[in-house]
């Protein structure tokens, strides 16, 4: 039982981090990359569609995005939603590609950006301490109904402080590895 509620645990924490990790891949660092927009939604023909279903998006050079719309009738709203989204990037169209040169950043937006990724990590610890939460008041559960022993659930008490731990630790890599990305120069 204790195995079973550890285990749900285990994947849930997981699911955390790799939420983390696929946010934090869209804080843009010096470099262009396709994680920057391809979550982007676009308003296309009323409804609310990702940006890497409706066109390819290709790293041609360092600081420099392309979009090829797989629809070119739809150019102007990619267009649009680029322009009104909050990466503060211009873009620029020949009619068949979109792109979009990413400048270097400027001090003040890397210490902006450190701020913003702390602030992810944050929610993703609180995320990870809900987890723990839960499962906890599961085993507590439990052992009121005498489907597990005192012993059983201190135990597996110690056990999930233990992962809780080790995936906070994690949370603290991704961070770090992300900050050491912004401010490299």
């Amino acid at each position: 039982m204790i195995k079973e509620l550890l285990s749900d645990a285990e994947t849930r924490m997981k699911g955390a981090i790799h939420a983390l990790e696929e946010e934090l891949a869209g804080i843009r660092t010096g470099r262009a990359s396709p994680a920057l927009v391809e979550k982007m939604t676009v308003e296309y023909y009323g409804t609310p569609t990702m940006l890497q279903q409706l066109a390819t998006i290709a790293v041609p050079e360092p600081q420099l995005l392309t979009i090829r719309p797989f629809d070119p009738g739809s150019i102007s709203i990619i267009e649009k939603a680029i322009r009104t989204s909050d990466l503060g990037l211009n873009p620029s169209n020949d009619g068949k590609l979109i792109r979009l040169s990413i400048p270097s950043l400027t001090e003040e937006r890397r210490h902006d950006l450190v701020k913003l990724v702390h602030k992810r990590l944050e929610e993703a610890k609180v995320a990870l301490r809900n987890v723990r939460r839960d499962i906890l008041a599961d085993m507590r559960d439990f052992e009121k109904e005498k489907a597990i022993s005192e012993d059983e659930f201190y135990g597996g008490k110690d056990n999930l402080e233990k992962l809780t731990a080790r995936y906070i630790e994690q949370v603290d890599q991704v961070g770090m590895r992300k900050e050491q990305e912004i401010k490299e120069v």
